[in-house]
């Protein structure tokens, strides 16, 4: 079973994620409010699957994603943004990031993302 992180300072948007990665069968280990955190608890439960948020207090979420990366090569890191940038995607992408999903974003579509994962 894959392990799952969730990263974003939206309590709902954890909640809602959480909702649709249970029926994906993935287990939510830990959940994070700000980069900062999320490198805590990376080092702790060492996920294998990251959703993280770009717009975060104290660290940001791409800050975040190389220093994950710079520590796990292999972690999968979905970025789950608000931002309708093109070059905010691709720099994600350029960073390492495994897929880039646009809030409000549909259950079709983190499934679909999560299924190529498992």
């Amino acid at each position: 079973m894959k392990r799952v992180m969730l990263v974003d300072d939206s309590d709902l948007m954890r909640t809602i994620q959480q909702t649709h990665l249970r029926t994906l069968k993935l287990e939510v280990i830990a959940e994070a409010r700000n980069g900062v955190e999320a490198l805590d608890l990376f080092g702790i439960h060492r996920p294998d699957i990251v959703t993280m948020d770009i717009t975060m207090p104290h660290m940001d979420g791409l800050t975040c994603m190389k220093q994950i990366l710079a520590i796990q090569p292999t972690t999968r890191i979905i970025i789950i943004t608000a931002i309708n940038d093109p070059a905010v995607a691709l720099e994600a992408m350029d960073i390492g990031a495994y897929a880039v999903i646009q809030k409000p974003f549909s259950i079709a579509r983190l499934q679909e993302i999560f299924e190529t994962l498992v």
